[in-house]
């Protein structure tokens, strides 16, 4: 009996020895719960990384609606002297995401058109707004020929085309065009202001021909009359500190880079709509 149960006992202490040992084995992995921290500030940090491009739209199935973004990203710093001699005009290039504001908004104004973005190559519409000089041009060929170029085999049924534009500024005999900033006056006599004058334009996916806009009815010629006639509707006054000292400054100015897209979504955001409301 003695003999049976003296292994008995050694077998009760050893097991017993052995579970006073195991807390050590659980306080491990909890000794490395700290570090599990770690993933949600790195999910943190990626989150910038995949804001800035929201407006992507698919490449692969039928094209209804492909969209042409035609800025260029180019910014225009104009100034408008009391003479000929004090004008001056320069097209900045700036990283301000222009174009991908105007598919963002085309994009937002489609609803639940289907709408595609159609990329093409840097300059690819510099013969349309440099053209080489000539008596005769016939602007609404040029930029169908250019649009089936640039189009290439996306094959989309439509193209919203959105452009620079162009309107003569009122008291002058200067013209704006695009995107940009302007300056008149001298001294205490100047002011400053942004405009925006941009063109959008339906072009048909067979024929590349040039589409009626909403506009081309006695509603919609009316109140793009209107319109022309409001100041705000293409131009926003800015403080003139914003005017850059050079052209070149404008590209690095935060303050006028937000006042320029911000009056910009304003502006696509009345004109664009009815182009898919047709």
């Amino acid at each position: 009996m003695f003999r049976f149960a003296a292994p008995v006992l050694i077998l009760l202490s050893f097991l017993t020895s052995a579970a006073a040992q195991t807390p050590p084995a659980t306080t491990a992995p909890a000794a490395q719960t700290a570090p599990q921290e770690k993933p949600t500030a790195k999910k943190a940090t990626a989150k910038p990384k995949a804001a800035p491009k929201p407006a992507e739209s698919t490449t692969a199935g039928p094209c209804g609606v492909g969209v042409i973004a035609g800025t260029g990203d180019i910014f225009v710093v104009q100034k408008i002297g009391l003479t000929v001699f004090g004008n001056d005009y320069a097209e900045v290039p700036v990283s301000w995401g222009l174009d991908d504001l105007v598919f963002a908004r085309a994009r937002a104004a489609a609803g639940n058109t289907p709408v595609r973005r159609i990329t093409y190559a840097k300059g690819a519409l510099d013969s349309y707004y440099h053209p080489k000089s000539g008596l005769f041009r016939n602007q609404r060929e040029e930029l169908s020929n250019l649009i089936r170029q640039v189009a290439g085999n996306a094959g989309c049924e439509r193209y919203l085309v959105v452009m620079r534009s162009e309107g003569q500024l009122d008291g002058t005999n200067q013209s704006l065009s695009g995107v940009g900033i302007f300056s008149r006056g001298v001294g205490l006599i100047s002011y400053a202001y942004v405009f925006s004058y941009i063109g959008v334009t339906w072009v048909d996916g067979r024929t590349f021909e040039i589409m009626k806009g909403p506009s081309v009815t006695f509603e919609g010629v009316m109140k793009r009359m209107a319109d022309n006639f409001v100041s705000n509707e293409l131009l926003q006054k800015v403080d003139k500190s914003m005017f850059p000292e050079t052209a070149a400054d404008s590209a690095n100015n935060t303050a006028l880079r937000d006042t320029t897209r911000d009056f910009l979504t304003k502006r696509l955001d009345k004109i664009l709509p009815p182009y898919f409301a047709q």
